[in-house]
């Protein structure tokens, strides 16, 4: 009986290191994510793909990221540019099924290797070039082809505002009117594909406690970083938003190469 006991204890242990490591990647991620309004789901995939299954992990991403913009919609009141968000949400509105449809069926670490790749090679050269041209064309037609990418993405995992936040600030958009856009696109998007994510079976009971550890978790800090938000100047948010996809990209790549390289190999 002795092994027995003890091959629980073991599995029990490991069981509560994951739960803290869950609950320490919802508190970093939340914090970002009420500083910026974005990034939740990119921050807590850097600490949650090593030890949860890539559908738990989404769903979680999907979950922290909607309640952390729940947290800053209710604290963060921006005025809202319908006209120029709605070419957003439509396109979305079409790439949130794509994304839940792709979820089982895409290769998640070469589409996390591609992606990564380019964050990384593209964000630090804008964070260093002083005056960057604004993109001004395409028009309603590029936001929307932006918002089905972004809705898509979300589908995936709840990475809704990376591609929309990066097309925001190539667009040249001022602090307020970028987090406006991004704000409420990714609570509408996020809302949209936990609604799938629960109708189609994707959370599944087993996942209950994972959910009860990532949502008090992050409120706190969600509720800081916004608080922070509201002092900061259009260049240090500029810098942040920069740097926060650069390092996104990283934890991408980071997650997704040893996978690809043991598949090589």
């Amino acid at each position: 009986m002795a092994p027995i006991r003890c091959r629980g204890a073991e599995e029990d242990e490991l069981l509560d290191s994951v739960y803290v490591l869950v609950a320490v990647g919802a508190i970093v991620a939340g914090f970002v994510q009420g500083l910026s309004g974005f990034a939740f789901g990119m921050v807590a995939m850097s600490f949650w793909v090593w030890v949860l299954d890539p559908r738990l992990a989404a769903a979680l991403a999907v979950f922290g990221s909607l309640t952390g913009q729940i947290v800053a919609a209710a604290s963060l009141r921006r005025k809202l540019n319908a006209p120029l968000l709605l070419p957003f949400l439509l396109g979305g509105l079409c790439g949130v099924p794509l994304g839940v449809w792709l979820l089982p069926r895409m290769d998640i670490d070469l589409f996390k290797a591609v992606l990564g790749g380019l964050l990384v090679l593209w964000c630090p050269a804008m964070l260093m070039a002083k005056n960057l041209p604004r993109i001004e064309r395409g028009g309603r037609v590029a936001d929307g082809l932006v918002g089905v990418v972004g809705g898509a993405m979300g589908g995936l995992g709840g990475l809704t505002g990376t591609v929309p936040t990066l097309w925001c600030t190539l667009r040249g958009f001022e602090k307020d009117t970028q987090r406006a856009v991004i704000q409420n696109f990714n609570l509408s998007m996020l809302a949209v594909t936990m609604a799938t994510y629960l109708a189609t079976g994707v959370v599944e009971r087993d996942m209950l406690p994972y959910f009860a550890i990532v949502g008090p978790a992050m409120l706190i800090p969600a509720f800081i970083g916004t608080r922070l938000y509201v002092g900061m100047s259009e260049a240090a948010f500029r810098t942040i938003v920069l740097g926060l996809l650069t390092v996104s990209g990283c934890a991408l790549l980071i997650s997704a190469l040893p996978r690809l390289m043991a598949r090589l190999g």
